[in-house]
């Protein structure tokens, strides 16, 4: 850290709440004064009972851990440097953590994550994975404060042109690929988990059975997967199981009424709705009740007028309307419909380039998502209270520099024939840090 940016951090100190840790390591901790005697401690705290990373690291010697350390920032004392480093933006953590082992310790810990979490300073960054027209899995991370992508390490090989796997995010800050199906090896149980806090790709156990193109969800922080095919007889699967943390183990669930490969999903009420294809290609919708164990065909409105990429946020259920994605669907429990629409008013076009491949909350707006990288927040918290007429002034586009220049081409593609999507999204998330 320059000594600059060290003398405006010390003027935003202010007094820094209490907070309850989330690992076990930290759990007797309530104030940032006794994260001291964590941070030069030999204990690296990521996630309990997770395997190592799979990248190898070396052991350090008895003594070596023991030695005394020099504090994280001369001349002040570890609490106050620690109220002093939370405050800095996320973009600079990648650079913070190559400063010395006790600041990658401390970064990589859950308790800096924790109070960043509680002091309401934790940052929301966008994960997105995509296909490349050669068949390559890579993936991104834009950061919607300062609106630049930032650099990742490479996706694991297991996974670099692995189809059909799933992904979801625990703990706020962990994404998990897990499943899928491996052009040489067929379909797999492999878990593996990338830290926002250490920058790097673990191990999680694998999965009791084989599959892909399923669905996955999370819920109370536990991921549940269902459904999907493998290599195997029978190759539809009506099995599901679920993930908890905490254990660090799978658990089957009970079956879903039939085998379906899951296209959409999405939770909602704190129930886990699934549409799909069942064996004979014909259309299924179920939903999984957590409280109970038990599955449910449905048949509602919900689901019957459902096609499209959705997302739940604050208790409202949002769907995208056309395929560009500006214009979004409001379901309204009451009449069991799809009757409410957002619309932006200002439609980018029909090409695969610039369809919508995802729907995310982020930070507490809904974030879409398209083929061509271009990202749009709309704030639906205020379509409540505003017209149709004014709902275009809640879209803002974030991440589109290129889209213009994108639209144009794929134009002219058409028209010559060519309309050939160089790349496509397969997955996006939001992590903190």
């Amino acid at each position: 850290m320059q000594p600059s940016n060290r003398s405006v951090i010390l003027l935003l100190i202010s007094p820094v709440d209490t907070t309850a840790c989330l690992c076990r390591v930290d759990a007797g901790l309530k104030t940032v004064a006794g994260a001291k005697k964590f941070v030069p401690g030999t204990k690296l705290c990521l996630q309990p009972d997770i395997k190592p990373s799979i990248h190898p690291t070396r052991q350090k010697a008895h003594g070596e851990r023991n030695r005394s350390q020099s504090p994280l920032l001369p001349g002040l004392p570890d609490d106050l440097a620690i109220a002093c480093l939370i405050r800095v933006p996320r973009i600079e953590h990648r650079k913070l953590r190559l400063v010395c082992k006790r600041w990658y310790r401390l970064l990589a810990g859950n308790f800096f994550y924790s109070l960043r979490k509680s002091l309401g300073i934790a940052e929301e960054w966008i994960y997105v994975i995509k296909r490349d027209r050669d068949g390559k899995i890579s993936w991104h991370a834009f950061d919607p404060i300062y609106q630049l992508w930032q650099p990742l390490p490479p996706v694991p090989k297991e996974y670099s042109e692995a189809c059909g796997f799933g992904c979801a995010v625990l703990s706020g800050c962990h994404l998990y690929l897990f499943g899928g199906r491996d052009p040489l090896k067929g379909s797999m149980r492999r878990v593996i988990y990338y830290s926002a806090r250490t920058n790097k790709w673990h191990r999680a156990p694998d999965m009791l059975r084989r599959r892909y193109f399923f669905g996955a969800c999370v819920i109370n922080n536990c991921l549940y997967v269902a459904g999907g095919e493998n290599d195997g007889a029978p190759r539809s699967l009506r099995s599901a199981e679920v993930y908890d943390p905490n254990k660090n183990r799978w658990s089957f669930i009970s079956d879903m009424s039939t085998a379906m490969v899951p296209f959409i999903g999405v939770v909602y009420d704190g129930k886990w709705f699934l549409k799909g294809l069942g064996p004979h290609r014909q259309v299924l919708s179920e939903v999984y009740l957590p409280e109970t164990n038990s599955w449910y065909p449905v048949y509602d409105g919900m689901v019957a007028g459902w096609k499209n990429p959705c997302a739940s946020l604050n208790r409202q259920l949002y769907a995208l309307e056309c395929k560009d994605g500006c214009k979004l669907r409001v379901y309204d429990e009451a009449n069991g419909s799809w009757s409410k629409h957002i619309d932006s008013k200002l439609h980018l076009g029909n090409s695969r380039a610039l369809e919508a491949a995802a729907l995310l909350p982020l930070n507490g707006k809904l974030c879409i998502i398209r083929n061509n990288m271009s990202i749009s927040l709309v704030d639906v918290l205020k379509s409540e209270n505003l017209g149709e007429a004014t709902a275009e002034h809640l879209w803002e586009t974030i991440a589109g520099k290129g889209q213009f220049r994108t639209l144009v081409t794929n134009f002219w593609s058409s028209l010559a024939g060519r309309n050939r999507l160089k790349s496509h999204i397969v997955h996006s998330q939001v992590l903190q840090a």
